[in-house]
């Protein structure tokens, strides 16, 4: 069974959870885990399957904060897409500079390319 609970932090500052579907289930913590691990608590005075069950996240933040995270998660996608694409451009520049004609050394073609011989020769099995 899954469970939505929603995580909103009150005046004092504790996170208060509360279960979407069981009415009057609600636990708090001083922190989204703890109040996590104390609604999963809460539950199973409600339902049997509490420490099975999938539990989805829903915590409530104010709105500079939750467009500063999806800020974050984009540009975190986007730097995980280039990483691969310089991971791609390093192992074609190995190619090139190991095979050919030119037959650099592993030393060499490092320090070119700003690596490690080490990371170069890892490349060139790849």
């Amino acid at each position: 069974m899954t469970y939505n609970v929603s995580f909103e932090r009150d005046d004092s500052g504790w996170w208060v959870a509360s279960v979407r579907g069981l009415p009057g289930c609600h636990s708090q913590g001083r922190t989204v885990d703890e109040a996590r691990r104390r609604i999963v608590e809460a539950m199973e005075l409600f339902v049997d399957d509490a420490r099975t069950a999938t539990i989805v996240d829903d915590v409530k933040l104010p709105t500079g904060a939750a467009q500063a995270i999806r800020a974050y998660a984009t540009l975190r996608k986007k730097a995980e897409r280039e990483d691969r694409r310089a991971a791609r451009a390093a192992r074609h520049a190995v190619r090139v500079l190991r095979g050919g004609r030119l037959k650099m050394s592993a030393r060499d073609a490092a320090r070119l390319l700003g690596l490690s011989h080490q990371r170069v020769h890892q490349l060139t099995q790849n």
